[in-house]
């Protein structure tokens, strides 16, 4: 089902306050990638007798510094898999479940409005760049970032603040003049680590955990604009 589109935010008065940056997440926050990747890999366990704790993988949420998917579930087996079977065929059912899936509210409205102001954009995933670069093509988005880095390009992935650093170097911005938008407590951790502005965006897996590291938390990018981004980088030490 396609959402109705969000109203375009309002365009920021003349001598108002911008950020120099903007960087945003991409799982959980541009898609609801966090739900599709559970089902996916839950598919593979229910196939094997057994139940992914959704509960378990809410934990892993913004991160890829955790046991992978396929270590679980042969611990609570107590015997290997065909990993050469069920991981490709894992990934490729993943792709396709996120390929179906809607822009979360707001996303292109905020990108279209912050495009508009002159605010230059990047992002930071720890998901792999194949992931991440395939579905910002596919739905025509991959032109409004300057800048694109992923997990594979650092030693470790949020909340090490590493990709927010990287970032932030790659556009030649001061961190403390971006803002990172994020739906992950370790999103928040990493860009606040990295000494940057940070929004929070809780997803539906998210939305019961504490998010108040953050310097806002919206229920969705349809709250977000270059005005209210520029304001609160004004206002924060």
């Amino acid at each position: 089902m396609t959402l109705p589109a969000a109203p375009p935010p309002a365009a920021p008065p003349p001598g108002a306050p911008l950020p120099d940056a903007v960087v945003f997440d991409f799982d959980g926050l541009v898609l609801d990638t966090e739900w599709t990747s559970f089902e996916s890999i839950n598919a593979v366990f229910v196939a094997h007798g057994e139940e992914l704790p959704l509960e378990l993988w809410i934990g892993f949420i913004g991160t890829t510094d955790h046991p992978h998917w396929s270590d679980i579930l042969e611990a609570r087996l107590g015997r290997p898999i065909d990993r050469d079977h069920w991981l490709p065929r894992r990934r490729a059912d993943d792709f396709e479940r996120a390929r179906r899936l809607d822009l979360l509210p707001g996303v292109a409205e905020l990108l279209d409005a912050l495009h508009g102001a002159g605010v230059r954009l990047g992002m930071a995933s720890s998901s792999p760049g194949t992931w991440v670069l395939a579905h910002l093509a596919e739905r025509g988005l991959d032109g409004y970032f300057e800048v694109v880095c992923h997990g594979g390009e650092v030693e470790r992935t949020k909340p090490d603040p590493a990709l927010y650093r990287l970032a932030c170097e790659r556009l030649g911005v001061p961190a403390a003049r971006a803002v990172a938008i994020e739906d992950s407590l370790h999103g928040i951790a990493a860009a606040k680590a990295a000494g940057m502005v940070a929004v929070a965006v809780p997803g539906h897996l998210t939305a019961h955990l504490d998010h108040s590291a953050a310097d806002l938390v919206v229920a969705s990018c349809a709250e977000l604009s270059p005005g209210v981004l520029g304001a609160l980088v004004a206002a924060t030490p």
